[in-house]
């Protein structure tokens, strides 16, 4: 436990950003999700407005520092080649 002030300070900072960074994390993995799921069932018009959401929502957390710049960059690369149809990497 901190005895300092401005220690305190830090741990309520830091509990309140590592909450909000889970959060833009969390929700990217859903809309990864949702577009897997609209290309499953074949639906184009959800495929390609989940794809723009997820680009959309991971280009806004890289501004904010949330997610690295490559991390991104991988991630909306895979949407691309989900949302053109391309069979995804097994793991």
């Amino acid at each position: 436990m901190p005895n300092i002030r401005q220690q305190e300070k830090r741990v309520r900072q830091a509990t309140r950003q590592r909450q909000e960074n889970l959060r833009w994390r969390s929700t990217a993995k859903t809309l990864m999700r949702r577009l897997r799921e609209a290309v499953d069932a074949g639906d184009a018009d959800a495929t390609t407005t989940n794809h723009r959401e997820l680009v959309r929502w991971l280009d806004r957390a890289v501004s904010r520092g949330v997610l690295h710049k490559n991390t991104v960059a991988r991630r909306k690369s895979q949407a691309a080649k989900l949302a053109a149809g391309e069979p995804a990497a097994k793991k």
